[in-house]
């Protein structure tokens, strides 16, 4: 395989980059915490981004495939595939001393950590490093955050989107070039803390294992003014669909992404930021389902969809556009501000 020429950084390269990365993607059957994977690829690479080898592998995930016309493996592929325990040493072979790296690394590393969890293995990661995070600190320009786009900015050909290998070659691809980009400019790299799950219970865990809160107790951040959503609202979102611009969307409760910064995201997707949820909200995004809060109390009270946050910034990589001329829904007033 050829990796995109990219010229040797003129300045030192930064003795605190790390050694080694692997560049990781997973499919699975869905996006909530009892979902499994489907199959894994890992591109392992040197310190320069410097492709060493590739991996790749089926998982049969015990369940229903869930939504095959995404990543097209049906219950006949996977039958005969091995389950995560029969490749955890493997995976981990391949994931040890290196930093995960992924395209939303807070989705893939959670369904990772899971599986680990599950086969009562501990996962050998200790760092990730998110891409779309990369790509904010470089400022490049991005018209969105889908892997399509980052490919297309450093000319990198995507020959199979949602296959878990072509996706991890393609992020690989336009990883080196990114990496290169920052050594020049001294930027420094945005490592996360991964800490493994150390037991599995196949019923709701509250709060989730090995969270944590992006910001202390007490602490308070001023409110920011946001343009107005020039999309009309959708309505609410529809398990195993995308997410549409123009959705409104609610937060509650601490995210593991600065708040700020998931907010921006969302903005730039398209999407509608509520300060509080009504009959109207397509959806609230919190990593504490069961906290007796006014958002999830009004929540369950109007059946509005609750998701993880990475399952949020899964969905956030393919945003739906607005439909063309739409009249959406339109809030008959301004929701009352929320006591959170």
């Amino acid at each position: 395989m050829t990796m995109l020429d990219d010229r040797q950084t003129a300045a030192p390269w930064p003795t605190a980059y790390p050694p080694g990365y692997a560049v990781v993607d997973v499919e699975t059957t869905g996006l909530a915490r009892d979902d499994r994977i489907v199959s894994a690829a890992v591109y392992r690479l040197d310190a320069l981004g410097n492709v060493e080898d590739h991996w790749y592998t089926l998982v049969n995930p015990e369940r229903d495939p869930g939504p095959v016309r995404i990543h097209g493996l049906t219950s006949a592929v996977l039958d005969g595939a091995p389950l995560f325990p029969e490749v955890a040493a493997e995976l981990s072979q391949r994931l040890a001393g290196r930093v995960l790296v992924a395209h939303n690394a807070a989705f893939d590393w959670s369904m990772i950590a899971r599986e680990y969890a599950r086969a009562a293995v501990i996962a050998p990661v200790e760092q990730r490093l998110c891409t779309i995070a990369l790509a904010k600190e470089l400022r490049l320009p991005l018209p969105n955050h889908k892997l399509a786009s980052l490919a297309a900015h450093f000319g990198v050909v995507q020959e199979q989107a949602h296959h878990a290998l072509d996706d991890a070659r393609v992020l690989a691809e336009a990883f080196r070039p990114s990496l290169h980009a920052a050594a020049r400019g001294g930027v420094r790299l945005p490592l996360l803390e991964c800490r493994p799950l150390t037991e599995w219970s196949d019923s709701p865990v509250v709060p989730r294992a090995g969270y944590q809160p992006a910001r202390q107790q007490n602490s308070w951040r001023p409110s920011r003014k946001r343009p107005a959503c020039p999309y009309p609202n959708p309505g609410r979102y529809e398990r195993e669909r995308p997410l549409k611009q123009g959705m409104r969307v609610a937060f509650s409760g601490d995210t593991s992404i600065d708040r700020e910064l998931l907010e921006d995201r969302a903005v730039e997707a398209g999407l509608h930021v509520a300060t509080s949820v009504s009959r109207l909200t397509s959806l609230l995004v919190t990593n504490d389902p069961e906290a007796a809060t006014s958002k999830t109390q009004k929540a369950r009270t109007f059946g509005t969809p609750i998701l993880e946050e990475s399952a949020f910034t899964h969905l956030l990589r393919d945003v739906a556009p607005a439909e063309e001329g739409a009249p959406g829904v339109v809030p008959p007033q301004a929701p009352a501000p929320s006591s959170e």
